[in-house]
């Protein structure tokens, strides 16, 4: 049987930001002297492969140990690394090579939907180009549509237990419950509440279906400040209060892009410094 074709560094990166996975795209992007590869010489990292070159000896070798290094962070960003190919990489060359790594980590964001209705169908469609990770339960089995198959960073998982769905859940997960049954959606809702690592919790339903929740909740021993992480409806505009602003399409299909649209400023890290790229002054310093 013939081996597989190696992948080239433009497949292999369209193919693992489709899928999610961590991976690093390193990019000479100046050079001087001999070296191995000329100045837009690229090579996709991962964890556990890589693919194309930048020529090989120990200079890929360090190239491949900084991504590495980078990817174990787990911090998206870029940064430039210098290599003298006689000094440290160890080689003869004797040229200067800058190389430009940036580095993708893997989905920070699981986005839980329980639920394989109308609006958990479009939620999961509409999901399919954003970089998250997507876990979508349902409590009956053979619901879950054939192209699920086609889309990545997606897991279909048949959850009969809410408790152990959501049990099962990662830390700082995203959870939007719509389910087909109400005494489902307030055992989930319940079992989220009883996790203080879940990021935010979303319900579907009508302001007088949560006056009926939140009374059976409060019984079940959550408090007022446990009940606010709770948004319903979702997907509305909220006054000054936060009390949502009736009106507006109820179909599936608007359901689902305005609980997204709600959902994007809570992803993510707030905190992190607001990087655009490379600071000015390393780049005047190479060219």
């Amino acid at each position: 049987m013939n081996a597989p074709r190696p992948q080239a560094w433009h497949e292999a990166l369209h193919r693992l930001q489709r899928e999610g996975l961590p991976h690093a795209l390193a990019t000479v992007v100046t050079s001087a002297g001999s070296t191995p590869r000329e100045p837009g010489a690229r090579m996709v990292i991962s964890e556990s492969d890589v693919f194309d070159t930048l020529g090989g000896g120990t200079f890929e070798f360090q190239v491949i140990d900084a991504a590495r290094e980078k990817l174990a962070q787990g911090e998206a960003g870029m940064s430039l690394e210098a290599f003298a190919l006689g000094g440290r990489s160890g080689q003869c060359c004797g040229g200067f090579v800058n190389v430009l790594l940036e580095v993708f980590p893997d989905s920070a964001t699981t986005l839980a939907i329980f639920g394989a209705g109308h609006v958990g169908n479009e939620l999961v469609r509409l999901a399919a180009p954003l970089p998250w990770r997507v876990l979508w339960h349902d409590s009956r089995e053979g619901v879950f549509p054939a192209w699920t198959t086609e889309q990545p960073r997606l897991a279909c998982r048949h959850a009969p237990d809410p408790q152990a769905a959501v049990a099962a859940l990662p830390a700082g997960s995203h959870a939007l419950v719509l389910t087909h049954d109400h005494a489902e959606d307030r055992a989930l809702v319940d079992a989220l509440l009883r996790r203080d690592d879940i990021a935010s919790i979303g319900l579907i339903g009508s302001k007088s279906k949560w006056a009926s929740f939140r009374s059976r909740l409060t019984d079940a021993g959550h408090d007022d400040a446990a009940l606010a992480r709770v948004r319903c409806p979702i997907g509305m505009t909220r006054d000054a209060n936060g009390e949502p602003i009736r009106g507006g399409d109820k179909t599936p299909y608007a359901i689902a892009i305005a609980a997204l649209a709600e959902l994007l400023p809570m992803v993510g890290n707030a905190e992190r410094a607001d990087q655009r790229g490379l600071e000015p002054t390393e780049l005047r310093a190479l060219f």
